[in-house]
């Protein structure tokens, strides 16, 4: 991997992540009210991740669609009686979701919301480095495309990587991971399985910095830090609990402080608040200051997302997912393996 080219290209795709004009308060209660009515008028559903915005998250309870994880997000999408979804994340979670729900028409406020791992992971260099690693046991994370997942043995979440990679661990398999080196890292060190890693990072984890946490943690001594495993090492390395975006929404609730620091996008408050009003939530320090830094702890795709493009997508049924039949045959084979294991 060459990390300037992926540095390089991770820029050129977030000049293009230009988020949404400012809206008056009357401007966002009619955008609300449209979008709703379009969900009905489409039988459509509204699935949404934890880091999209705090209305589009409202919305999404308010018109009996879903809130969670990318995983979760597509399940509900495939259990759900809509023929039309409408995802609001960003793409590779419109492709798992229409992977999971080929039947269905998928909709997204905007493909251009993308993902650092996505982009810097290209299909036909990760097959090349596959085929130079046959002996290795392919896994790759959620974060890819449909093409980089067909071409896997195994597709996995943050919240199960740990456990399968352990299980082929215990089979004697050597494991090729893509695309996040730090969530591959923390994996190796927790299960001891020889792991080959491919050079990606998301730039919104990356940017958390220990130092930063650790200062904070002087004024809050009392808090507890949360953090997910696509950070650095160092920055697992100060974490209480370490966990992907519903584990860490879980131990909110149940550790026993008052105040937590948190290291993932920011967009995870508006659920940890909701579930836990008496407590105060903390955003780690990124790497920079202000404009300095490149995400600020929120990912700038996923902010992509909002009212008017969620309207337009309806009315207009642009921004749909298509992917090629063969593709979502081959892609469903280790997605339908994650879907398959065993939970705690």
């Amino acid at each position: 991997m060459n990390s300037v080219y992926d540095q390089l290209l991770v820029r050129e795709h977030l000049s293009r992540a230009t988020p949404s004009a400012n809206l008056s308060e009357l401007e966002e209660t009619a955008l609300r009210e449209q979008v709703k009515q379009l969900l009905v008028d489409h039988n459509a559903v509204l699935i949404a991740h934890y880091y999209t915005s705090p209305v589009i998250q409202a919305l999404a309870e308010e018109t009996g669609g879903f809130i969670g994880d990318s995983l979760e997000m597509a399940r509900f999408g495939a259990r759900h009686p809509a023929q039309t979804l409408v995802v609001a994340g960003v793409r590779f979670m419109g492709e798992t979701a229409k992977i999971l729900s080929p039947e269905k028409r998928v909709l997204m406020p905007t493909l251009e919301a993308t993902c650092s791992l996505d982009i810097g992971c290209d299909a036909d260099e990760f097959s090349q480095f596959c085929d130079e690693h046959p002996e290795h046991t392919v896994v790759v994370y959620a974060n890819t495309s449909a093409a980089v997942k067909a071409r896997a043995d195994w597709v996995v979440t943050s919240s199960i990587a740990l456990q399968v990679v352990s299980s082929l661990h215990e089979q004697g398999k050597k494991i090729l991971w893509a695309p996040d080196k730090h969530l591959g890292d923390y994996i190796c060190r927790e299960t001891g399985a020889e792991m080959l890693l491919w050079d990606g990072a998301c730039i919104v984890h990356e940017e958390f910095k220990a130092k930063g946490i650790l200062d904070l943690k002087k004024v809050h001594p009392t808090a507890a830090v949360l953090v997910h495993p696509e950070s650095p090492a160092s920055v697992v390395d100060v974490a209480d609990v370490t966990g992907s975006t519903s584990q860490l929404l879980k131990a909110a609730g149940e550790l026993p402080n008052d105040t937590l620091i948190v290291a993932t996008d920011r967009g995870i408050f508006y659920k940890m608040q909701q579930e836990n009003p008496n407590k105060i939530f903390l955003e780690a320090p990124t790497a920079g200051q202000g404009a300095s830094c490149r995400s600020c702890a929120h990912c700038p795709w996923m902010g992509m997302n909002s009212l008017e493009r969620m309207a337009s997508s309806l009315k207009e049924g642009s921004d749909e997912i298509h992917i090629a039949p063969e593709l979502i045959q081959n892609a469903l084979i280790p997605l339908q393996k994650m879907l398959d294991f065993p939970k705690d």
